[in-house]
């Protein structure tokens, strides 16, 4: 076996949930995911392509009109984006771990801008890259970028840039000037930006389109831009494993044949699903969004009310990144003592980056609201003790 799968750090956010699951006296925040079910509709298309028999193979790149939808989507949000751009991939991460395999070779230098969920740089590291990290800096319990460290780190040794924004854990966004500046400078470098756009309408701030700036709004098809998306946030869809990437069209070919050796292609009824959950999106996304905002506003200002607490709200995403003052041991020993002796599962900040440690990521995407004020409760129960 490749030594480099031998040295894959096993995730700190799995080893947190596997001391807590199946207990019933905890409280669950540490996955990035709602607890609330895929809207009947969606579910009910996928039932509809099951009883018609579809429980065969599809195209590579997705069901045509799946793609097209995918592309209309993504244009009326960001300007034409033509269906020729588009891959239908097995879930969000799938479509991440298929742009590395196609633009990274072993030695390649990588850069992923930090904190940032665990897989993106572990997928670079699979493909044996050289690996830099710049980290986004706190302020007052909010994550920002220096820009022009993040230029200088850029060379033209620089083979890809990987960034999340909204990013996950720490809700920071990009501005518009920051995108155009970064992609002005990878133009020059000749270096590939695959940007995870996944949490782009859990978007907290006033927009025209409702959703976070993005790398499609500032660039041409042409350029070495690969964007990552899923269908598992904003549509409520986390378990059906279904996504998509844009890239520029000459590129697009040689994905399907990249997608062939991964899973050959994503299943047609949750093709089926996600069709009918595009063409019903103003049935679910807005009011999702509405919901999380809902549950970021009860939930920040409870924690910023506890004594060495350390929150801003999240300009998007689905997350409170908190620091957690006055406790001696690292992150992930801390998660796993407030599962034992708070009943409260988050998820490690120093998962996410080793400058993170002492910072917990608080999942708020709770259907029932109380859950959260439930877990605040048990958190500052447990600071008093």
């Amino acid at each position: 076996m490749r030594q480099t799968v031998i040295n894959l750090e096993e995730s700190k956010i799995r080893e947190v949930a596997n001391a807590g699951m199946g207990r019933s006296d905890v409280l669950p925040f540490w996955f990035g995911e709602s607890d609330e079910v895929t809207p009947d509709f969606i579910r009910e298309a996928a039932i509809a392509s099951l009883q018609k028999g579809e429980t065969f193979y599809a195209h590579n790149l997705g069901l045509p009109e799946l793609r097209e939808a995918v592309s209309a989507y993504t244009s009326k949000l960001h300007g034409p984006v033509g269906a020729e751009r588009i891959a239908i991939t097995s879930g969000g991460v799938n479509a991440l771990m298929l742009a590395c395999q196609a633009i990274v070779d072993a030695g390649d230098e990588v850069i992923a801008v930090t904190p940032v969920w665990p897989n993106l740089p572990a997928q670079a590291r699979i493909m044996d890259a050289k690996l830099r990290t710049v980290c986004l800096t706190p302020r007052n319990g909010a994550w920002q970028l220096d820009l022009q460290r993040l230029l200088d780190a850029i060379t033209p040794a620089t083979r890809l840039l990987i960034v999340n924004a909204p990013n996950n854990p720490t809700g920071w966004t990009l501005s518009r000037d920051e995108q155009q500046a970064i992609l002005a400078h990878c133009r020059k470098t000749g270096t590939w930006i695959l940007a995870d756009e996944v949490y782009e309408r859990l978007y907290y701030e006033p927009t025209p389109n409702d959703c976070a700036p993005s790398f499609l709004d500032v660039a041409q098809p042409d350029d070495r831009l690969v964007i990552a998306h899923s269908f598992s946030k904003s549509f409520l869809m986390t378990g059906w494993r279904l996504g998509w990437l844009v890239m520029p069209p000459s590129m697009t070919h040689h994905m399907g044949k990249l997608i062939e050796f991964n899973t050959s292609c994503a299943s047609v009824f949750t093709q089926r699903a996600a069709v009918e959950a595009i063409r019903r999106t103003d049935e679910v996304t807005p009011r999702v969004v509405a919901h999380l905002k809902a549950c970021r506003d009860t939930l920040v200002p409870l924690l910023q009310a506890l004594p060495q607490v350390e929150v801003t709200p999240a300009k998007g995403g689905m997350y409170a990144f908190f620091k957690l003052s006055g406790h001696g041991e690292d992150s992930l020993a801390l998660a796993k003592r407030l599962v034992a002796e708070a009943g409260i599962g988050l998820a490690p900040g120093n998962a996410f980056a080793p400058e993170a440690q002492g910072w917990l990521r608080w999942c708020f995407a709770s259907k029932d609201v109380s859950r959260l004020r439930q877990g605040v409760d048990r958190l500052g129960s447990w600071l008093a003790r």
